[in-house]
């Protein structure tokens, strides 16, 4: 029997194998999720570098959250910062990669407010 870690592993591998696959030169939003935490990050891998970064640990968001770093509150906060600085960097169009995590609750909020805020997925 495999262990969480390795199912986990298995479907994130399996998961951004599809996404390159219908890449079409777009860059990726890729998000970890963590018991306290949520990270994104817009990657352009023909390059290898990231161009624009947002977290529930960004001093410019972390005095902005009331209770929690790890709730759905912070996780759209983190969709609408990512968008932001996405935008300024001037990307509109990204594929969205959930590194293996199920899409609800924190990642489901973080790609609704990332959508709503101005990127294309």
């Amino acid at each position: 029997m495999s262990s969480l870690k390795k199912v986990h592993d298995r479907r994130k591998v399996r998961v951004r194998a599809k996404l390159r696959k219908v890449n079409s030169g777009r860059v990726r939003l890729t998000v970890y999720r963590s018991n306290s935490n949520i990270y994104a990050q817009i990657i352009d891998d023909e390059k290898a570098v990231t161009l624009a970064a947002a977290s529930t640990v960004d001093k410019d968001l972390k005095k902005d959250l009331k209770k929690s770093s790890s709730n759905k509150e912070a996780a759209a906060a983190v969709g609408q910062l990512i968008a932001k600085r996405a935008i300024k960097a001037g990307i509109k169009d990204v594929y969205f990669d959930r590194s293996g995590f199920l899409y609800h609750g924190r990642i489901k909020a973080l790609a609704d407010a990332a959508r709503e805020s101005g990127l294309n997925f």
